[in-house]
C-alpha cells in the first residue's frame, strides 16, 4: 500500500469518525440519520431499477448539455484565439456567465424556458465558459512558429482547425471536460431540484426532503460524490493513456 493510499484512507476514516461523533452528539435521526441507515439507502439506490433509471436520466441530461457545450465552446474558443475581434465580442458574455450567481440564472431560466428545457439550458450556460476558455487559452499558448509555418503552406481555416488547432489543444479540452462533469452535475441536480424535473436525482432529493427521509437525502448525496469520483478517475486514466 502506497503512502498516498494510506493518507487517503486515513482521511476517509477521519470523516467517518466525525460523522459518527455528530450522530452521537445530535442524537436525532431526523436531523442526523445513523450511519447504517444511510449505507442501506446507498445500497438501495445503486441496486434498485427505479433509482438506476433516475440516475440514467440525470446522466443523459448531463451528457447532452456537455456535448452541446463542447461543440459550441470549442468552435468559438478556437475562432476567438485566431480572430481577436471574436474574443472581444464574446468576452463580456463569458464574464457574465462566469460571475452571475448560479441560483439567479436558474430562477431566470426556469421562468423563460419552463421546467423541461431549463435544466439543459442551465447546465449548458454554466459549463460553456469552462470549455470556451480552455479552448481559447489552448490556442493562445500554441507555438507561434508552428502556426506561422502552417499559414504559409495552407490557407483553409477548416483544415487548420482539424489538423492543427484541435490536436494541439486536446489536453486543454480534456481538462475542461473533467471540470465540466463535476460542475455540470452539481448545477443540473440543483436545477432538477428547483424545477422538480420528473425522473431525476434532483426530484428524488426533493421528495426525500418533503417526506422527511433524510437518510435518503444523505444517500443520494453520497451517490453524487461517488459519481463525480468515477468521472474524475475515468478521465485521469484517459489522460494517462494518451500521455
Amino acid at each position: 500500500m502506497t503512502t498516498k493510499t494510506l493518507y487517503q484512507a486515513g482521511s476517509l476514516l477521519l470523516f467517518v469518525f466525525l460523522w459518527l461523533l455528530l450522530i452521537d452528539v445530535i442524537n436525532h435521526p431526523l436531523i442526523m440519520p445513523s450511519f447504517s441507515s444511510v449505507m442501506k439507502s446507498v445500497f438501495s439506490i445503486v441496486t434498485s431499477l427505479d433509482t438506476l433509471e433516475i440516475i440514467g436520466m440525470t446522466l443523459f441530461r448531463l451528457f447532452i448539455s456537455i456535448m452541446i457545450s463542447l461543440g459550441i465552446g470549442v468552435l468559438l474558443g478556437i475562432l476567438s484565439g485566431i480572430i481577436p475581434e471574436i474574443s472581444w465580442l464574446l468576452k463580456p458574455h463569458v464574464t457574465v456567465l462566469r460571475t452571475i450567481p448560479v441560483i439567479s440564472i436558474i430562477v431566470i431560466l426556469l421562468v423563460l424556458f419552463g421546467f423541461r428545457v431549463a435544466p439543459f439550458v442551465i447546465t449548458f450556460l454554466m459549463v460553456f465558459p469552462i470549455i470556451y476558455q480552455a479552448s481559447y487559452e489552448g490556442i493562445r499558448h500554441m507555438d507561434t512558429e508552428l502556426k506561422d509555418v502552417y499559414k504559409l503552406e495552407h490557407h483553409d481555416i477548416k483544415l487548420a482547425i482539424r489538423y492543427l488547432y484541435l490536436p494541439m489543444i486536446t489536453p486543454y479540452i480534456t481538462l475542461s471536460i473533467l471540470q465540466s462533469f463535476g460542475l455540470g452535475l452539481k448545477v443540473l441536480v440543483m436545477a432538477e431540484y428547483l424545477s422538480q424535473t420528473r425522473i431525476s436525482i434532483g426530484n428524488a432529493l426533493y421528495l426525500s426532503k418533503v417526506n422527511l427521509e433524510y437518510n435518503n437525502v444523505f444517500g443520494w448525496s453520497i451517490v453524487l460524490i461517488l459519481m463525480s469520483l468515477i468521472f474524475e478517475t475515468l478521465f485521469k486514466k484517459y489522460q494517462n493513456r494518451k500521455s
